[in-house]
């Protein structure tokens, strides 16, 4: 029996047909070991950050403790014994290193102290704290008509009500606004809410937010005066028109090594005494704690920022935020 025998067109065209069945099939294969790579890096992503991110868990409640013992060492105040305040901690672990930093996050311009009440019942401006928020603004440099509009539209922004304070903002701006959005009508989470607020530009943000916190009380901003450095002089004076920052940075200079045992002692320098009422801001103790961490752990980063409340036995995280704070 003889093997058919196909024209030579038709061999040609047999031929191609194999080939471009082989090279389709080697896309489809170059496209599964590709997909097959990405799937494995993935992965290999998703497991880095998430050993990094346990490693973070482990440094919060190390840092938790340390605050504890900070706390219950000496109950009756809070200083810079043991050097705690803004000194970063580098820890080893197996792929690389955790760095944790805390600082006292109670000295700071309590943006939520601009209200006073509860969120449940209803939030009011509060002239006082908005009259130390100006004041604050414009020892920092900015100037005294546009920091007093950025003051009552920051209160505009937390308040219960829907009527704007002289010079402040309400719903009705902000959804003339592209895009538009309204007012929160509570207490600001963080800090970055600021920038939202109408009237504050990225220079002013820039200016006020190593100064300002966003701490979850409506208490006027706590002030303690053991933990508090000359850079930070502006938040003793913002409290009183009559205290010149260099006349606060001075009396922050003379506190003694073991700090103040009490505000009494602390007030017995004559510039002082222009504080008034304000004093009642002013503590030995702190309550508010930051942690900043950052791991490496081989290719995985993993960043943290968070407030602990040092008031609580043992200490609690309250607030947790991820990567650089902003």
């Amino acid at each position: 029996m003889t093997e058919p025998r196909f024209p030579d067109a038709e061999r040609g065209a047999a031929l191609l047909s194999v080939l471009l069945l082989v090279a389709i099939l080697a896309v489809l294969a170059a496209a599964a070991v590709d997909r097959l790579r990405l799937a494995t890096a993935l992965a290999s992503n998703v497991s880095g950050q998430a050993q990094a991110r346990t490693y973070g868990y482990a440094a919060e409640a190390l840092a938790m403790r340390r605050i504890g013992d900070l706390i219950h060492q000496d109950a009756a105040r809070t200083t810079l014994a043991g050097d705690w305040n803004g000194v970063e901690r580098r820890f080893p672990i197996d792929r690389g290193v955790a760095a944790a930093t805390i600082d006292d996050a109670g000295n700071c311009f309590n943006l939520n102290s601009l209200v006073m009440g509860q969120a449940a019942t209803g939030l009011t401006a509060r002239p006082q704290a908005m009259a130390q928020f100006t004041r604050l603004m414009v020892l920092l440099g900015i100037p005294a008509n546009n920091a007093g509009q950025v003051a009552a539209a920051a209160a505009d922004w937390i308040d219960s009500d829907s009527a704007p304070l002289p010079g402040g903002a309400e719903d009705d701006l902000y959804l003339s606004l592209k895009p538009a959005y309204r007012t929160a009508n509570t207490l600001m989470a963080d800090m970055s809410e600021l920038r939202a607020v109408a009237g504050v530009t990225p220079e002013i943000y820039t200016i006020v937010r190593p100064y300002v916190c966003a701490l979850p009380t409506t208490d006027l901003s706590p002030v303690n005066v053991n933990t508090i450095s000359e850079r930070q002089a502006v938040l003793l004076a913002m409290l009183s028109p009559a205290l010149e920052p260099a006349a606060a940075a001075r009396a922050i200079a003379a506190r003694p090594t073991t700090g103040w045992a009490d505000i009494t002692t602390f007030r017995q320098s004559p510039a002082l005494a222009a504080l008034g009422d304000a004093a009642g801001q002013l503590q030995v103790t702190s309550r508010w704690f930051g942690l900043k961490l950052r791991v490496t752990d081989g290719d995985a980063e993993y960043e943290e920022n968070a407030l602990i409340d040092g008031a609580l036995k043992p200490a609690k995280l309250v607030r947790r935020g991820y990567g650089e704070a902003t």
